[in-house]
Parts: structure tokens; sequence; C-alpha cells
């Protein structure tokens, strides 16, 4: 795939437990990802954050979650980013969980592989 210039990026923020078909959610999108050919995905975990559930539902000023937030990203053509956000917003859906889905607009300067290759 080449993947230069004007790009999309899709970032979503859950929970690191959150779950779907009894896997990590952050999992799932992954492998949903993978499965969609999509440019390529990073996960990474959180160390703390609060969201919707506090801001509307507590009577504290400031709540905390107890779970860690999972940042993950998504790069990809902008027609290919809007149809996977509709995947994985039904996989939220699906996990009964909250969360944050947005894209935002990138350029593109390099996205290439590694030359090694590694065998298990």
């Amino acid at each position: 795939m080449v993947l230069k210039g004007e790009a999309q990026k899709l970032k979503m923020i859950i929970g690191e437990e959150d779950r779907v078909y009894q896997r990590p959610l952050f999992e799932a999108i992954v492998f949903a990802a993978k499965k969609y050919k999509m440019a390529g995905i990073t996960v990474i975990k959180g160390t703390i954050s609060y969201g919707a559930d506090s801001i509307l539902n507590n009577s504290k000023v400031f709540s905390l979650s107890p779970e860690r937030p999972v940042i993950i990203e998504l790069v990809d053509r902008a027609e290919r980013i809007n149809s996977f956000a509709e995947i994985a917003a039904k996989l939220l859906e699906k996990a009964n969980c909250g969360g944050l889905i947005f894209a935002e607009e990138v350029h593109v300067f390099l996205y290439k592989g590694s030359k090694k290759i590694t065998t298990n």
C-alpha cells in the first residue's frame, strides 16, 4: 500500500478493561483493522483519565476513572478511515462501554515497512 501526503488519523480512547466477544476491546479493534487491511494501528496504554461519565454523572468537581485509558491510533486514507470508524463504533456499542472516537487530518511523509523478516 502506498500512503503519502494527505491522510487521516483515527483516534479512539477506551478503557483497558472494556471487553467484546470475550477479549479485550482494544485487541478486537486491532484484529478488525488487520482484517480490513488498514495501513497500520498503534495501541498506547495511558496512565490516568476521566471522561463523559465523570463530567455528566458525578457530583465531585473532578473524578478520575479507576481503569486505565487505552489510546488507539490508525492512519490511512480518509475514505478508509471513515469506513473503519463505523466498524469501531459498532464494536464499542457491542461492548456496551464508553469512549471517544475522532479523526484528524494528517500529512504522511513516510510510510514503509522494514526489510527485516523474522520467523517464529
